[in-house]
């Protein structure tokens, strides 16, 4: 703008100054072509300047004056500029007058030089002028961006502090009101979901105490049907009430990890006889990584369910080094949990389950440090994709992996249920009596 508005100045003074000197220089070339003119018809002799057919004058002014008009000039032809004014004569010539127009040339470059030195010297300093006194917005906007980015990422303590925000005393700018409602929004964020965490952990918390009673209540009813009903109740509210207090302490990130040396492919074979589902586990490429085990089987005993509950057969548990990968071949995840994540109590097409069972296992994969993702594959059917992470993982191909079949044949690994349990805290051994809510992940 700055720029902008010295180069349309400068061309108004320029057009103006130029516009002037040029018609001053003209009017003198007319009077003395008049002067000329008078002198020529009477037969006197010319004045000092003026001439007829002059052998500079242009082409274009000898050919204006020949038709009968009059007309001025500025050539360029003799050694300094000059002011041309030609008429008519006699025999179809042109009588012509020059007059030195090097003052008024020398006037107009002066005045471009001016122009062109001052607009320089007003862009420099709005320049270094606007560069601080913008910078200094600049970073305020830069840092707040940055806290709000720390917000979305899930950082609640992130804040913005503006000094200007901070003391009322200070003139409030638009910088220091973004900022003090970012940190007003973080805080009362903040306290809401510390409220609900509080409450869910509370809630759950108070609930295991009736429930391990109920539980042992309906263990002693005499066996029927409505008994059968009875337990299995109880145990699908025992399963949701073990969910929401993981889900309480994923949430308050108190969560520690037990790191140990864990080969994949045992586990992967461990997690699918706790289930007790036909899941085919398919060694590529084995690997030893440094993690926590039960951690990890819960998140692959989660997704294995999931497969299951809401896929369709046949169900793949894949190991190819730090990476293991669920697929059924089902109708595949919904659209927003695929764009954004599992949600909780969410579930689609009318199927059971609380949908915990993929939020705890997110949850869990990010207390190991893996990168768990969700995704359609192109031929059809769901995936889930657990990426270890990379550090202290040690591939082992070849003969190194877990029982291979002949030539490096994927084996199946199924079975009925085992006496093992999934390696979730608090679970039951063996399978849960209500495989409909435990591990229940998003409806599909």
């Amino acid at each position: 703008m700055c720029c902008g508005l010295a180069a349309l100045l400068g061309t108004l003074v320029h057009v103006s100054v130029t516009n002037q000197t040029v018609g001053e220089v003209r009017d003198r070339a007319l009077d003395r072509l008049t002067e000329a003119t008078a002198a020529f018809e009477a037969g006197d002799r010319l004045p000092p300047g003026a001439e007829v057919d002059p052998p500079g004058l242009p082409a274009e002014l000898r050919a204006l004056a020949e038709a009968g008009d009059r007309g001025t000039m500025v050539g360029d032809g003799g050694p300094y500029p000059t002011m041309w004014a030609a008429g008519p004569a006699s025999g179809g010539r042109a009588l012509a007058v020059r007059i030195d127009y090097s003052q008024g040339a020398r006037t107009i470059d002066g005045l471009d030089r001016a122009i062109v030195g001052s607009s320089a010297l007003a862009i420099g300093v709005t320049l270094l002028v606007g560069t601080f006194a913008v910078s200094r917005v600049t970073r305020r906007l830069h840092a707040t961006a940055r806290v709000a980015r720390r917000i979305s990422a899930g950082d609640l303590d992130a804040r913005v502090n503006d000094p200007r925000a901070a003391d009322p005393r200070r003139p409030q700018d638009e910088v220091a009101a973004v900022a003090g409602a970012l940190d007003t929004m973080a805080s009362s964020l903040q306290g809401k979901l510390l409220s609900e965490q509080r409450f869910t952990a509370d809630v759950a918390h108070e609930l295991r105490t009736p429930l391990t009673g109920l539980h042992a209540a309906a263990e002693l009813l005499p066996p029927s049907r409505p008994t059968e009903l009875v337990r299995d109740r109880v145990a699908a509210l025992r399963t949701l009430t073990e969910d929401l207090l993981e889900i309480s302490r994923l949430d308050a990130r108190s969560e520690r990890l037990d790191v140990d040396a864990v080969r994949l492919s045992p586990v992967a074979e461990r997690v699918v006889r706790a289930s007790g589902t036909a899941t085919e586990v398919r060694v590529v490429r084995d690997a030893l990584v440094e993690t926590d085990r039960r951690r990890l089987e819960r998140v692959l005993g989660n997704l294995v369910a999931n497969a299951h509950k809401h896929g369709r057969t046949p169900v793949t548990l894949t190991v190819d080094g730090p990476v293991v990968t669920v697929r059924d071949r089902g109708d595949g995840y919904p659209a927003y949990l695929v764009e954004h994540g599992p949600q909780r109590f969410r579930t689609e097409g009318g199927s059971k389950g609380h949908g915990l069972g993929l939020t705890i296992a997110l949850g869990q994969s990010e207390v190991l440090g893996a990168r768990l993702s969700f995704a359609n594959a192109p031929d059809g059917g769901a995936v889930a994709e657990l990426r270890l992470p990379p550090e202290g993982s040690t591939a082992v191909t070849g003969t190194d992996a877990a029982d291979e079949g002949p030539g490096g044949v994927p084996r199946s690994a199924e079975g009925p249920g085992g006496s093992e349990g999934s390696g979730s805290a608090g679970d039951a051994a063996g399978p849960d009596p209500d495989p409909g809510n435990t591990g229940s992940g998003q409806g599909r």
